[in-house]
């Protein structure tokens, strides 16, 4: 079976209850390759607007959850409580996360656990720093965060995987089709080696890194790029042209 090619927006921080209301319009009133799975991801104080807005079969992410049922989480959010908003996926791991908030590789597998043991559909992202890249350490980190998920989960057909190389997110600039296809072959191989032939397979591996509209036709023609985890083109009109680059 083919992998359904797979495209998510992450709008970060960004937008408010007018502007986000008027993107999901766009992308409910665009035509779209009916093929792609389109998820979007709002901030946490518009996830019950955008989902009474957004038509199906497109569907809503939270850009995080917390690994506790419940209880004195201050600023937290559940699985259980995405659940009863209907929200079927969360983001984990983003860098910015891993950066800015100092989440290491087990607090975001913990939470990538809790996800999935609680029906969510995880976009578990990772990606490396460009010192890293520059000592030729790319997979050796990428991989290392995928073990931590591994030492906690044995069912990844919930899990679609995002390469984010750091040093490409939000800087304009994009890893070249051959870093970007290079670094997926190699979580694929490892899959294939630690996980099983069917999660190597079957696991969608996504690119994110200053994805547009521009280069997005020529990244998806690789052979293990499934898909794009997108920024801040998913604000713009302009994520539906990567929504279809596919066609």
């Amino acid at each position: 079976m083919p992998r359904q090619f797979f495209v998510g927006g992450n709008f970060k921080m960004n937008g408010s209850a007018e502007t986000i209301k008027k993107i999901i319009e766009h992308i409910n009133d665009a035509e779209k390759d009916p093929k792609t799975e389109v998820v979007i991801a709002p901030p946490a104080l518009y996830l019950l607007l955008a989902r009474e807005h957004l038509k199906a079969p497109l569907e809503i992410a939270a850009q995080n959850v917390f690994d506790k049922p419940n209880g004195a989480f201050t600023g937290e959010i559940s699985v259980d409580q995405l659940k009863d908003a209907n929200i079927t996926w969360t983001l984990l791991g983003h860098s910015e996360r891993r950066v800015v908030l100092q989440e290491d590789d087990a607090f975001v597998a913990s939470k990538t656990k809790a996800a999935l043991d609680g029906g969510i559909g995880v976009i578990f992202c990772c990606g490396e720093s460009l010192e890293q890249r520059e000592n030729n350490d790319t997979v050796k980190v990428v991989t290392s965060q995928l073990k931590a998920v591994k030492e906690k989960v044995s069912d990844w057909s919930k899990i679609v995987v995002a390469y984010e190389p750091i040093w490409a997110i939000g800087t304009g600039k994009v890893a070249s089709t051959e870093q970007a296809q290079e670094v997926h072959k190699a979580i694929r191989e490892w899959l294939k080696n630690e996980v099983s032939e069917k999660a190597a397979e079957e696991t969608r591996i996504i690119y994110g890194g200053s994805v547009s509209e521009k280069n997005c036709k020529d990244l998806c023609k690789q052979p293990d790029i499934d898909g794009f985890l997108v920024g801040g083109a998913s604000l713009k009109p302009a994520f539906v042209d990567i929504i279809n680059s596919h066609l």
